[in-house]
């Protein structure tokens, strides 16, 4: 007597998540600060060729810094704050402490507003509360071979630092210092600088710079 197979069981698909859009996909691949210089760029109603002009640098830079896809020194930085009419430490990253009473007096660890430099291995984070004060506090961590820049900056405001851990190379204008954890230092107000990590070792210092001139 002949017995009847079993039907082979079908197989059951998962459902594919919908696929993001393009926008969707492109808006995804964005740094947080090019997005925000172009989201600052376009309310300022600047083209890309204005801002580059404005800048020294060339469209296509500009446009490789606001996709992401481009390193961004702090010199970069300053002068494109300076073409949009902002302090660099309005690209800071963050939201305010979730209970009202830490509001303008305490910053938890979790909620510290980062500021990242694309490919440049730097990182700074706001230690103060608020923008408004009379100083402003800033944890400035450094890669091995991480540098500011080319060229030099300039803050009207003064500024001392405490270096944590590792060494940090700062110019002074024709001037260079090398200093290793345990030394501090200060920049005059108007004076230019900048700093790169010369070291092997990570770089963390902290900044103290009167009035917030970021």
């Amino acid at each position: 007597m002949a017995t009847k197979s079993n039907p082979t069981p079908r197989r059951t698909r998962t459902p594919r998540p919908p696929r993001a859009s393009v926008r969707e996909r492109a808006a995804a691949s964005l740094s947080p600060l090019g997005s925000q210089i172009r989201d600052l760029r376009e309310a300022r109603g600047l083209s890309l060729a204005r801002l580059a002009e404005a800048v020294g640098k060339s469209i296509g830079y500009v446009s490789q810094i606001e996709r992401g896809r481009s390193e961004v020194s702090i010199s970069t930085l300053k002068a494109i704050s300076d073409a949009l009419d902002v302090q660099i430490g309005w690209f800071f990253q963050g939201y305010d402490p979730r209970v009202p009473a830490e509001h303008g007096h305490v910053v938890r660890r979790e909620n510290r507003r980062r500021l990242n430099f694309p490919g440049t291995g730097i990182e700074e984070e706001l230690l103060s509360p608020t923008l408004t004060g009379e100083a402003e506090l800033i944890l400035s961590t450094f890669a091995p071979g991480a540098r500011s820049g080319d060229e030099q900056v300039s803050r009207m405001a003064e500024q001392s630092g405490f270096l944590i851990a590792g060494e940090l190379e700062l110019s002074l204008g024709a001037r260079k210092f090398r200093l290793r954890t345990g030394d501090s230092f200060r920049i005059g107000r108007g004076e230019s600088f900048s700093a790169a990590n010369p070291g092997a070792d990570t770089s963390v210092s902290l900044w103290v710079i009167a009035p917030p001139r970021y």
